[in-house]
């Protein structure tokens, strides 16, 4: 299962759902990739020092050589590997655009490595350009974190439309594998419209567990740890367990 995490709108919890749900995977005891496509590399400073990387996914798709598997690194949490991101990975759009293989480099890269991994999970910038096209294109599923706010569905449309045209030509396999509502506050009636509203678009694809907003899910990443060692108790904890739980059920 290769789980592309996407929204083109920022600051919505797509690189909090991205670390997190990929550790409770792996700590059901499934051998879990997490590959870095944001060239703010928040995913990999969460698991890593990014100062000792030499090389990243950019490395890996502007060059024909390197393997994927080359700049995978292991992370603290047992079954846990990352592919690390580099801000150089900003440069990526310009040089693969207009390149004919340039919406399948990353799928190409990923023959080698897939089998070794029960579940890759792909973190993708706030962007719908060539790298969340990469992504898309070679994933099986794509998860939708949507936050929890007036303008929440704002800019959704367009999302849905990429996903379409990337069903309709270079992956027909590609499956919404749902929507998850993040930053909540359930103390507040907005809240509650919003998430009916969210509802009323998506229906049975919006997962039943809702991630609230969460000071611990904020501080756990400066620690280098998932919520699940940093917070183990914390409502974070539970809530992205839940979710773990709802989207192994629905793969």
């Amino acid at each position: 299962m290769i789980i592309t995490v996407a929204n083109q709108k920022g600051g919505v919890g797509k690189t909090t759902t991205a670390i997190n749900l990929s550790a409770a995977v792996a700590n059901k005891g499934f051998r879990t990739l997490l590959i870095d496509l944001d060239p703010q590399a928040n995913s990999s400073m969460s698991y890593i020092d990014v100062r000792q990387v030499t090389r990243s996914m950019y490395d890996v798709l502007v060059s024909e050589e390197l393997p994927l598997d080359e700049v995978v690194v292991p992370t603290p949490v047992e079954n846990l590997y990352v592919a690390p991101s580099r801000i150089a990975l900003a440069k990526l759009e310009s040089k693969l655009i207009g390149e004919l293989d340039g919406p399948f480099r990353l799928k190409d890269k990923m023959k080698d490595v897939a089998s070794k991994y029960d579940y890759i999970l792909i973190d993708t910038p706030p962007t719908l350009g060539m790298i969340t096209v990469n992504a898309l294109v070679a994933s099986t599923h794509v998860l939708v974190p949507i936050q929890s706010s007036y303008f929440a569905l704002e800019g959704t449309d367009d999302l849905l439309e990429t996903i379409e045209k990337i069903k309709a030509r270079p992956n027909p396999n590609l499956q919404l594998l749902g929507v998850v509502i993040t930053m909540h506050d359930k103390r507040t009636t907005l809240a509650k419209d919003i998430h009916d509203q969210i509802g009323s678009v998506f229906g049975d694809r919006l997962f039943n567990t809702v991630i609230t907003k969460s000071i611990r899910l904020e501080e756990s990443p400066a620690y280098k740890e998932s919520i699940f060692t940093f917070a183990p108790k914390s409502s974070g904890a539970m809530e992205y367990y839940s979710l773990s739980e709802e989207i192994l059920a629905r793969v």
